[in-house]
């Protein structure tokens, strides 16, 4: 087996986006006079596709509203904070360069969608290091759901178990091992069991590169 592929996650890995993904539930929903806390996102929508996310809403808070229209809201908030208080994550320029200069083949695999990436890659300015983009917009199921991983790996033409997956929430790497790839999590809170389901676990993208450094002779 060899690892000459890295897909990576979005939200909360390449760009420290779930505050603002909350933020912008909180503020939304505040306007239809419902009350939700960040501990109600991390629950009920992280890693989550947005319609998913914009249906929970509407199902769990019996909203009489098109949850299309809720989507959008959210959508166009985040974009804003993204386009105004976007940072990358620490370790991504690093990891993004050995990925690089080491052939690996580079995919974005993410619930979010086009309008989001575009908003991500056009702040980080790091679209031209990707091969293949894939949106869970695109898929019939989202995360954790493992079609989008599996749409990534038939794009770049590799087999799933040459594949490195970066993820952050319990519903990307349940994704990403339905997809029998290698995981890898950097989660917010590294005291959830259920992140043991990873095959390693990290505090930085940083601890990923030298990882990888660490392994490259094995293959």
């Amino acid at each position: 087996m060899t690892l000459n592929t890295f897909i990576f996650d979005m939200d909360g890995v390449i760009i420290d986006s779930e505050p603002f993904w909350r933020q912008a539930q909180i503020e939304i929903l505040s306007t239809y006079n419902i009350t939700v806390s960040i501990e109600d996102c991390i629950k009920y929508t992280m890693g989550k596709r947005i319609d998913d996310v914009a249906l929970t809403w509407c199902q769990l808070h019996q909203l009489p509203i098109d949850p299309k229209v809720l989507e959008q809201e959210i959508i166009t908030a985040v974009v804003l904070l993204i386009t105004q208080k976007g940072k990358a994550k620490k370790g991504l320029f690093e990891l993004i360069d050995y990925l690089f200069k080491n052939n690996f083949k580079i995919a974005l695999a993410t619930s979010s969608s086009k309008l989001i990436i575009n908003a991500v890659f056009n702040k980080l300015n790091i679209a031209q290091y990707f091969n293949v983009v894939c949106s869970a917009d695109n898929e019939a199921y989202g995360k954790p759901h493992p079609a989008i991983y599996l749409k990534a790996a038939k794009l770049l033409q590799v087999n799933a178990g040459n594949c490195l997956v970066l993820e952050d929430s319990v519903t990307g790497l349940i994704a990403a091992k339905a997809a029998s790839m290698h995981t890898i999590v950097i989660p917010e809170d590294k005291n959830d069991p259920r992140f043991t389901l990873a095959n390693n676990m990290f505090s930085s993208m940083l601890d990923v590169v030298y990882y990888l450094k660490t392994i490259e002779t094995q293959y």
